[in-house]
This record gives C-alpha cells, sequence and structure tokens, in this order.
C-alpha cells in the first residue's frame, strides 16, 4: 500500500547549516500494516513522514501509493490518499465550529460542495454513532465548539475526521506527546480499535519506546536519516525497552532526554 524507494532530503545544502535527514531511504508497508517508527532528536522519523506527505519535495527517489507514484504531487494533491493527525491538537480541527460541522467537513472531503443544509439528520445519527465508539461523551456535545475540548478529546476527535473516508494510509506524527499520560493511552486505545475496524495501513511516528513496542505489528528504528532496526510479527511481541536501547546504542545513536523519559 506504501512504498518508499530510496529517498534522500538534505536540508540547507552547500551551506554550514547542511543536514542530511533522509539517506538512501527505502520502506515497503503492506495493506493494512500498522508500523510504529522510533528514534531520537534528528533521527528522521517526522521527516520521512512529512516526505510521504508531500511538506516538502525528496531530493532523489520516489513514494508509491497503492501503485500509484506520487512523488511528483504536491501536498494537497496528496491529500486524498491519507488521513493525518499532528502532534499538535490544535490542528487538524476548526476551533470555531461545532463538533458536527467539523465532521460534516471530514466526510465531503474531496467532493463537490453543494449549498445544501450543513448537516442532515442522517449524517447527524452516523456522527453521533462514530462519536460514541470513543467513550469520550463527545456524542451529547455535537453542538460545541472544538475549541472547547480538551486536548485529547480533540485528538481523538481529529482521528476519527481522518479516517472516516478511508485514507489509503494514515500517518500519526506523535499524536499523543502534547497529552498527559492517562489521556494518551486513551487516545491509543481508540487508534488501534480505528486501525483495526477499518484495516488501515499507519505509519505512527513516536518518541514512546513502549508505545512503539506495544502498539502496531511492526516496528522501525531511525538514526541519522537511515533505518538501522526493522521488527514485526512475533519478534517484535517479545521486545522490551531495554532491547530496544541497545539496538540504539549499537548504532551509535544518541538518546534523547523525551525517549529516555518515556
Amino acid at each position: 500500500m506504501l512504498e518508499i524507494r530510496n529517498i534522500c532530503k538534505t536540508f540547507n545544502p552547500g551551506t554550514i547549516n547542511e543536514k542530511k535527514a533522509l539517506d538512501d531511504v527505502s520502506l515497503t508497508l503492506a495493506d493494512g500494516e500498522f508500523c510504529t517508527v522510533i528514534g531520537g532528536n534528528g533521527a528522521g522519523k517526522s521527516t520521512i513522514m512529512n516526505a510521504v506527505a508531500g511538506v516538502w519535495p525528496v531530493d532523489t527517489g520516489s513514494i508509491i501509493v497503492d501503485g500509484t507514484d506520487i512523488s511528483g504531487l504536491s501536498e494537497y494533491q496528496r491529500a486524498p490518499y491519507f488521513g493525518r493527525v499532528f502532534q499538535d491538537p490544535m490542528t487538524g480541527t476548526a476551533a470555531d465550529m461545532w463538533i458536527e460541522e467539523n465532521m460534516a467537513l471530514a466526510s465531503r472531503r474531496g467532493k463537490r460542495r453543494t449549498l445544501r443544509w450543513g448537516v442532515n439528520r442522517k449524517e447527524r445519527e452516523e456522527y453521533r454513532k462514530l462519536l460514541k465508539s470513543l467513550d469520550l461523551g463527545l456524542e451529547y456535545r455535537m453542538t460545541s465548539k472544538v475549541g472547547l475540548l480538551s486536548g485529547g478529546q480533540r485528538q481523538a476527535l481529529t482521528l476519527l475526521m481522518a479516517t472516516m473516508r478511508k485514507p489509503k494510509v494514515l500517518l500519526l506524527d506523535e499524536h499523543t506527546a502534547a497529552l498527559d499520560p492517562k489521556t494518551a493511552a486513551k487516545v491509543l486505545e481508540a487508534t488501534d480499535r480505528v486501525v483495526n475496524e477499518n484495516h488501515l495501513t499507519t505509519l505512527m511516528v513516536t518518541h514512546n519506546m513502549k508505545d512503539a513496542i506495544n502498539h502496531g505489528n511492526r516496528l522501525i528504528m531511525m538514526s541519522d536519516g537511515r533505518i538501522i532496526f526493522d521488527v514485526s510479527g512475533e519478534e517484535k511481541k517479545k521486545l522490551k525497552v531495554a532491547d530496544l536501547l541497545e539496538k540504539f546504542e549499537e548504532a551509535g545513536g544518541e538518546v534523547s532526554d523525551r525517549m529516555a523519559l518515556s
């Protein structure tokens, strides 16, 4: 479903601030595969996600989604292929609009707009059912402005909105990093349920080693713009945090404070 072929990206080339963020990275995700990405600061984990989403073009290499080469497409042209949840809970929703209005925008993504009434009764019941699955009480607050929600509620809503149209690939960019541990666990629980129910191919960047181990069926570790460790299936289930630290140190990586504290 997602194939990354030999992509490279260097920022500020030819200057004193030159930084090779991605160094000949290749990665293939099968349909329905849930891959977590771990690494220290500057390892390239967020860079690879931004490359896939089209935030900026890569220097060399190609990105293919479900057989279509999207390497030459801009970020907005790639939007129909992806659902994305960002690290900042304030991103991905319209704060001054109601919950149901935000969901209506998400459900109409890629469709032609008309002058019909914004949310009809049938849609409202569908949204209510989806919100109820989050177990956050949002189904009773559908006419509340999204800006009044907590960070965890907002991330859970953004997750629903990102998957309503069933994207080819779901991109989760440290989407629980700004939340407290209890709220983060609830959002991750919702993530697992949504991904499994919809059989979504998912790429989740995280700094939390426990989360990287406990979620998804595949894990990759990055350092200095390269993939240094790739594990899946039963081998991944047997992993411990100590194993990841050992692998990271073997590759000469520097464990960041965020990784250590997690």
